[in-house]
């Protein structure tokens, strides 16, 4: 039926959405890698170190890292000047 159809669509768009935490606020999102998620809000290109759930992960594991429901992440972004 429809009803069952709906209610099938809803139940695995539900399972690709996650919430984390980034840099203190609530995010509601899809799952994505690390790469995914930074290229997706624009930071890829500018200088900035990220923490995932306390520890520094490398720009070199970026891709290879998985975001996951309940991770927590900061963005610390870089200033240069003198």
């Amino acid at each position: 039926s429809n009803e069952e159809k709906a209610a099938t669509a809803a139940f695995f768009w539900w399972r690709i959405l996650m919430q984390i935490i980034v840099n203190g606020e609530l995010t509601i999102m899809q799952t994505v890698t690390l790469f995914e998620f930074l290229k997706r809000t624009g930071m890829l290109g500018k200088r900035f170190a990220v923490e995932l759930n306390g520890k520094i992960v490398p720009k070199s594991k970026f891709d290879q890292t998985p975001l996951a429901e309940g991770d927590i992440l900061e963005i610390i972004h870089a200033i240069g000047g003198g």
